[in-house]
């Protein structure tokens, strides 16, 4: 999810790229969906499947863009701390989906624009937009609902290894709400898109390397692979880390953050289609489809207000 510099001025073919845009959520709004399959069900090594992901994505991106690489980047301590806070960001959104429903990954990252805008308003005491604290505790409650099927389970019906991956996604959407800050401060650099995406898929495919010997994991596992299980996997990896993170960076080049931030909770709907399709995981009560259409109705609401009063939150 990278954002350039150039940005924030509609186009005559805004409509082409709203629909590149809404193309690139519904990517992203598969991936917990795609990862959590090709985890648990294809059963491939976590931190392999981030290095075989991030090496496919990165070779098609070097052939088809040729984004320059700017060595002036790494002189900056903001972007090593981009690249930390990258890493991060890729391993417990991808270690979320192994332990928990994607739904719930999914659902946790759409709480991301609400985590941006506090950090700002508490550590660079930017001004907190209108019915923030409101839209907070009404999306609050209707994730709440998504998570019980009955609302008598003190528990809200999850398991241990569910709290494991839930908490793992609010690290990821924390970390997710760093990066679009750090980025949205470093549009002053001037720092295009594509070259913030190439330095991405670089800094997650060489840790990932690194990572897997030392964790012992058997890439063996890649060998008995299906053709269904290959098609899963050039999703994940053609389809959302290249063709996601391309179509969302031309869309936010050509209709601007606000615009693009506003159309966020698709994901979640992507993200419910994708899951009941592919791992048979769906919303089962009444209370769970309340909650849902409580979360997309209030991020909706509220990304759309910031956009009307040009406050790009994500």
């Amino acid at each position: 999810m990278t954002r350039p510099a150039e940005i924030d001025e509609p186009t005559e073919n805004a409509w082409t790229w709203t629909i590149a845009a809404l193309a690139a959520h519904t990517g992203w709004g598969a991936y917990p969906v795609l990862g959590r399959y090709l985890q648990t069900v294809t059963l491939l090594p976590s931190m392999s499947l981030l290095a075989a992901g991030s090496t496919v994505a990165l070779v098609a991106l070097l052939i088809t863009v040729r984004p320059r690489l700017e060595l002036r980047l790494f002189r900056s301590p903001l972007m090593w701390f981009f690249i930390a806070v990258l890493i991060t960001r890729a391993t417990t959104n991808l270690l979320a989906a192994r332990y928990t429903l994607a739904i719930y990954v999914q659902l946790i990252t759409l709480m991301t624009p609400f985590l941006v805008v506090l950090i700002s308003a508490t550590v660079l005491r930017e001004r907190l937009p209108p019915y923030t604290g409101r839209a907070i505790v009404v999306a609050t409650i209707g994730a709440l609902l998504m998570m019980s099927g009955d609302l008598n389970q003190a528990s809200l019906g999850l398991t241990a290894q569910d709290w494991l991956g839930i908490g793992l996604a609010f690290v990821s959407s924390l970390t997710l709400a760093l990066y679009m800050i750090i980025v949205r401060r470093s549009a002053s650099h001037h720092i295009p898109g594509k070259s913030m995406l190439l330095v991405q898929l670089s800094a997650i495919l060489l840790f990932s390397l690194l990572v897997s010997p030392i964790l012992g994991e058997e890439w063996q596992r890649w060998l008995t692979l299906t053709p269904f299980d290959w098609l899963i996997f050039a999703a994940f990896s053609l389809g959302v880390l290249f063709g996601s993170n391309i179509g969302q960076v031309g869309a936010l080049q050509h209709l601007g953050a606000p615009m693009v931030s506003s159309l966020l909770a698709w994901r979640l709907v992507s993200a419910l289609v994708f899951a009941a399709l592919l791992l048979d995981e769906r919303l089962t009560s009444p209370w769970q489809l309340l909650g849902a259409f409580i979360v997309l109705i209030t991020v909706t609401w509220y990304l759309r207000r910031q956009r009307d009063n040009a406050v790009p939150v994500a």
